[in-house]
């Protein structure tokens, strides 16, 4: 059965208020911002958010005030904004941010651990750094919001042997999951070209999967060579066609990442005043990813189009330059 819908379908009716959500991705790579932007064209707010390396999908929902508690190991546009900038001043201007901070690698294996259905998960890592004794969020306040763990961690014995001590951390429980992957069959079995990081792990766990996709093929087309096939079609709820959906992000293949608009986005997220208006700009005043491919315009999404061999927008240079 076909699972193919519109963005606004998807979003309306997989992405609620209150959801365990997570993104896809890694900070410049493969983001699914065309969701995004969506979330906030619909209103859907109060997230507990789950990421490994976010960029400037987290920060536009936390800018936008839509992300209620934030479990982190950090935030940045590599390269263009090493902490960003909307993400930052919730957390230290305005303190309507709830945040845990955890290690890169306690992040992704935790999130590994849920796609396995484990209660808890115990690691070694984190010992003796001040992520083990410093809570973002308290024990009390953690009490008050259902679908955060009581506790960041703890302290328990190995079983296996006598007088040793690991650190056992919570497991999530995703509520819905959005990736963006280069190819999708209408059924849903989805082809990720290049590192897939953990999104295979946060389809299998999460109760709810959205796909966006550059393109969508038949089951039979995608099924010509499964060794390229990353998700499985019943861990899909709906995939979308939405080409330059990761824009600004690159997507390994098909187009580099947009270095202007990551200039840009780093300036207007400076102040209130500038990130409101680009909201506006670009997210509210453009009706759909129709509009806003329009507004970036073709010549712009032409030019961040990979080279084949290269991987990147690289710029040819003809000999004797």
């Amino acid at each position: 059965m076909s699972k193919v819908m519109s963005l606004h379908d998807a979003i309306a009716k997989y992405v609620e208020s209150g959801d365990s959500l997570c993104f896809g991705g890694f900070t410049t790579n493969r983001k699914p911002y065309a969701a995004v932007y969506e979330i906030i064209r619909q209103g859907q707010t109060d997230f507990i958010g789950y990421s490994g390396p976010a960029g400037g999908d987290w920060d536009m929902l936390i800018g936008c005030g839509r992300i209620k508690a934030f479990i982190n190991c950090y935030i940045a546009n590599s390269g263009y904004t090493n902490v960003c900038r909307r993400f930052r001043d919730a957390v230290e201007k305005k303190h309507n941010l709830l945040l845990e901070d955890y290690s890169q690698d306690v992040i992704m294996l935790m999130l590994h651990a849920s796609s396995l259905g484990l209660p808890y998960l115990p690691v070694k890592l984190m010992e003796g750094s001040d992520l083990e004794y410093k809570w973002g969020i308290s024990a009390e306040i953690r009490k008050t919001i259902p679908k955060l763990p009581d506790k960041k961690l703890e302290r328990i014995p190995n079983p296996f042997k006598e007088g040793e001590e690991v650190i056992a951390v919570p497991v999530p429980r995703l509520d819905t999951a959005i990736i963006s992957v280069q190819k999708a069959s209408i059924n849903g079995t989805c082809s990720i070209e290049g590192d897939e990081f953990h999104d295979v792990d946060i389809a299998i766990a999460a109760r709810k999967v959205i796909v966006i996709a550059e393109e969508i093929v038949t089951e039979e087309e995608i099924r010509r060579d499964p060794s390229k096939n990353s998700i499985p079609q019943f861990c899909v709820d709906a995939v979308v066609h939405v080409p330059y959906g990761t824009h600004p992000s690159q997507l390994y293949n098909y187009y580099d990442y947009d270095a202007d608009f990551y200039k840009m986005y780093d300036k207007v997220t400076k102040t209130d005043e500038d990130f409101e208006k680009f909201i506006q700009e670009w997210v509210i005043d453009v009706k759909d990813h129709e509009g806003y491919l329009n507004k970036l315009g073709l010549l712009r999404m032409a030019k961040l189009k990979v080279v084949p061999g290269f991987q990147y927008a690289a710029k040819l240079v003809k000999e004797g330059e």
